[in-house]
């Protein structure tokens, strides 16, 4: 399910080419603050997965909820099984 999460996200990014061959820019829309700047697409691709990586597990580890991409939601959901107590 996160590799899922990850591609779809991945294919909602957004690459511009920079004046002055300064290289590439690319960004993930609705996701704050996962962008990369390289000089290749390819490389910028590349450090965009592993923003994007890094940012969902930051994300987690402070119990800070991730948006829905593409109908995939890897929000943590507890179950009514969770919530009953030990006897």
């Amino acid at each position: 399910m996160l590799t899922e999460y990850i591609d779809a996200a991945m294919r909602k990014a957004k690459y511009k080419i920079l004046a002055d061959d300064e290289g590439f820019f690319g960004e993930i829309p609705g996701l704050q603050g996962v962008w990369a700047n390289e000089d290749t697409l390819e490389a910028c691709r590349d450090d965009l997965r592993r923003t994007l990586e890094g940012w969902i597990i930051i994300r987690l580890r402070h119990g800070l909820s991730l948006p829905v991409v593409n109908g995939i939601n890897l929000n943590e959901r507890k179950s009514a099984r969770s919530k009953k107590k030990v006897a």
